[in-house]
Order: structure tokens, then C-alpha cells, then sequence
């Protein structure tokens, strides 16, 4: 019979193999991203998210991007973003309704293979972003926070809420933007031509993919100028290569819309329409969601007859003109899209406790976020303004049209750092004095 200690020390021992194993685990960004794969995907099958309602005709697969995305799949081109028949359109970006399209051509239009295989390839985007959180996180705060915001990125419920839910491309935006963000900070450190060719690659894609992003394109681009010539390193070729590599990737695209549509079109043409949705009569912050083409059969009509860009001009002076008319009141509106930009916007939702609920923690991770970006500008962090400039920029626009918690999802990397690193510091602190 095994002695107690023997027995003891076995277990001991066993316990400090599974610890090692834990800490290898822990500090491992393919453990990482295999575990958050895992969640997401095993969240789709188990919660049969790819199972979208069929009774709108197939609208909320995908909302416009799905409909494009069926569309050019059935041999009608790049057309039709609210699902009846419309004619050519550049109501959204087209890199994410092409895949759409791709996936549709092999598994089916509207399909459940569909959905599950375009939420998997959400995922998929998701769970790779713990790599530039991690990259980042290292290089401006410590391994600590790195490690930290990467598992927090692949382990929250509400991170993995919309690459399991929304067939958009939310995820496939904060992975472009977690990347661009870690390319520019690391521009200072890289010689030759292969940075500055990535730089202008990736932020091609981004604007394909959504254009919102390009509001951050020119605070990363000088930030990059910056601390290269604080180092004496020339970036004058790199820029102008990183220029033509970028309009050599949106060029063909805006060439189409102008052989189209007869005019010059930066990659989508919805603003006005979207500008009107946030401001016009009953506007409150939120969107009115009641005055879209897909829920007003007289706006449908509207663009039927129109036309896509008619129809849009004619909305953006119908904001316009709700703006001019006072400035004040715009001004309040804009106040409250700032509220629930980092906030979340008021639903009615049953029970009715919860949508305060989740606004409470919306608002929680937004205000440790503003916290932990405040001490990083304090503390001098490498890379600390750039996340500034990012948190500035990235939103501005949901503040002058309206917001919803989607809209916040492509920046979440940086919020999940910053938060991080404030627990992380607070938490060192505390060990410290408790050690005095």
C-alpha cells in the first residue's frame, strides 16, 4: 500500500505539471485563438445561431449585405440591397457582400450551410484577433496586460456575441483595425519596403470593407511618419508606396461606380440616407428605424422609383434641412449619439430589466476604458496618443448620424486592452503597498 506521503508528494507533483501546463497554456496566442475558435463555433451549433427567420424574405440574413450578396450570387451583380429587385447599387462596401456571394455560390443562397459556414468565417476573424491584442498590448503596457487582454478578448460572451449572431462585417473590422493598429505602431521599428506595402495593403482592404475605418487611416499614417523621423529614418518612398498600393486596391472599385452611376462615389454612397435616420422630425439619438426603405413601403416605393442615388440625395436634404433649421437642437442630438455611443442606446426590450442591464456593463467597460486610457497618457505608454487618436476618430460619425452596439464592436480590441491594463495596474498596486 502507497504511503501518505508518497501519495501526497504524486499529487503534488501531478498538480505542478497541470500548473506548468496552465501557465504554457496561458501565455500561448495558439492556445488562445484555438480556445476562442472553439467557444464561437461551438456557440453557433449549440445555440443554433445559423438558424436565421425566413418570414421577412431572408432580410435579417445578412441585412443589405446578404441581399447584395444574393444578388450577384443569382447572376444579378452587385445590386439590390433591401432584396426586391432595385438595379446596381453602392449602398455598402463590397468586399464583405462578395463573400457573401462566394459562400452562397458553394453551400447556397440563403441556406443554413450558409449561415453556418459565414459565421464560422466570423469567427475565425475573431479568434485571430487575440493575436495583434496580444502583439499590442506587449508593446505598449507589459506581457501581463497582453496576455490578459487576449484571453479576455476570447472568452467574454458579449465579444462573441456578433460573429455568432450577425452574418456582417463587424468581426472581420475589428481584426483589420487590431492589425493596422499594431502595424503602425511597429512602422518605427521596421526597414525596407515590405512594411510600408503591408501598411498600404491592409488599409486597402480595410476601406473595401468598411469606410468607416478610414477615418483612423490619416492619425496612423503620420503617427508612422513621426516616430520613424524622430529616429532619422527616411519614409518619404515607403509613404507614396503605401499610397499607390492603397488606391491601386479602392481604384477599380470607384472606377465602377463611376462607369455606373455616371459620378465620382468613394467606395459607398448610403450617407445621406443614413444621415436622415438619425435627424429629421421625432429624432431623439436613437435610429428611427420606423423611416427605412425596409420598414416603410412608401420609402421603398421612394427608391424604386428614384432611383438609389435620387433617393439619397433627397433624404440628405431632408436632414439637412432639419440640422439648419436648428443648430442647438442638432447639437443636443449629438450629445445624446455620444451617450449611447459608449452607453448603449435605450430598447424596449422583455424582461425590461434587460437591456439596462446590459447598457450597465456597455457603460462599465467604456468608462475603465476612458480610465485606463487617461493613466496611459499619464504614464507616457509607447503608443498611447495613437490609441487616443483611434478612440477620437473611429466614432465621430455615429455621434452626427446615430449609433447601436454594433457600431462600437471594430474598436473593442483597444477597449479590451485599456481596460486590462487598468485592472492589471490597479491590482500591482495593490500588491505592492500590501508588501510595504
Amino acid at each position: 500500500m502507497e504511503s501518505r506521503p508518497a501519495a501526497a508528494l504524486d499529487r503534488t507533483n501531478a498538480f505542478g505539471r497541470l500548473l506548468n501546463m496552465w501557465v504554457q497554456i496561458r501565455a500561448s496566442t495558439f492556445w488562445t485563438v484555438a480556445i476562442a475558435l472553439l467557444l464561437r463555433v461551438g456557440w453557433i451549433m449549440v445555440g443554433h445561431t445559423y438558424r436565421f427567420k425566413t418570414t421577412d424574405n431572408n432580410f435579417s440574413f445578412g441585412w443589405e449585405m446578404g441581399s447584395v450578396g444574393a444578388a450577384i450570387a443569382s447572376g444579378h451583380g452587385f445590386s439590390s440591397p433591401f432584396g426586391p429587385p432595385t438595379g446596381p447599387t453602392a449602398w455598402e462596401p463590397p468586399l464583405y457582400p462578395y463573400l457573401v456571394a462566394g459562400v452562397f455560390k458553394v453551400f447556397g443562397i440563403y441556406s443554413a450551410a450558409s449561415a453556418f459556414v459565414l459565421l464560422a468565417i466570423n469567427s475565425v476573424f475573431s479568434a485571430l484577433t487575440c493575436i495583434p491584442i496580444f502583439l499590442t498590448g506587449r508593446r505598449v503596457f507589459s506581457e501581463k496586460v497582453a496576455v490578459g487582454a487576449a484571453w479576455t478578448w476570447a472568452l467574454l460572451p458579449n465579444v462573441m456575441f456578433w460573429c455568432t449572431k450577425a452574418v456582417w462585417e463587424t468581426s472581420l473590422s475589428a481584426l483589420l483595425v487590431a492589425v493596422l493598429l499594431w502595424l503602425a505602431l511597429t512602422m518605427e521599428d521596421r526597414e525596407g519596403w515590405l512594411p510600408w506595402l503591408e501598411f498600404g495593403l491592409l488599409w486597402g482592404i480595410a476601406a473595401l470593407n468598411s469606410t468607416t475605418l478610414v477615418s483612423f487611416l490619416p492619425a496612423a499614417g503620420l503617427w508612422a511618419w513621426y516616430r520613424r523621423a524622430k529616429r532619422g529614418r527616411p519614409s518619404l518612398a515607403g509613404v507614396v508606396l503605401s499610397s499607390v498600393v492603397f488606391f491601386a486596391c479602392i481604384t477599380p472599385w470607384l472606377v465602377r461606380n463611376y462607369e455606373v452611376f455616371g459620378k465620382f462615389i468613394f467606395i459607398r454612397d448610403n450617407f445621406g440616407a443614413e444621415l436622415r435616420l438619425g435627424n429629421g422630425n421625432g429624432a431623439d439619438g436613437t435610429l428611427m428605424l420606423y423611416l427605412d426603405a425596409t420598414h416603410d413601403v412608401y420609402a421603398m416605393r421612394q427608391f424604386q422609383t428614384m432611383g438609389e442615388l435620387p433617393y439619397i440625395a433627397m433624404r440628405k436634404q431632408q436632414a439637412l434641412d432639419y440640422i439648419e433649421a436648428d443648430y442647438g437642437r442638432f447639437a443636443g442630438l449629438c450629445v445624446k449619439r455620444f451617450i449611447y455611443f459608449w452607453a448603449g442606446p435605450p430598447k424596449d426590450t422583455q424582461p425590461w430589466w434587460l437591456n439596462p442591464a446590459k447598457n450597465s456593463l456597455f457603460l462599465a467597460s467604456s468608462v475603465l476604458m476612458f480610465w485606463g486610457l487617461g493613466r496611459a497618457l499619464r504614464s507616457r505608454k509607447p503608443g498611447a496618443w495613437l490609441l487616443f487618436w483611434l478612440v477620437l476618430l473611429y466614432p465621430a460619425v455615429y455621434y452626427v448620424v446615430y449609433s447601436i452596439s454594433r457600431y462600437r464592436h471594430p474598436i473593442e480590441p483597444v477597449i479590451a486592452i485599456l481596460c486590462v491594463y487598468l485592472v492589471t495596474e490597479a491590482r500591482g498596486k495593490k500588491d505592492g503597498a500590501e508588501s510595504l
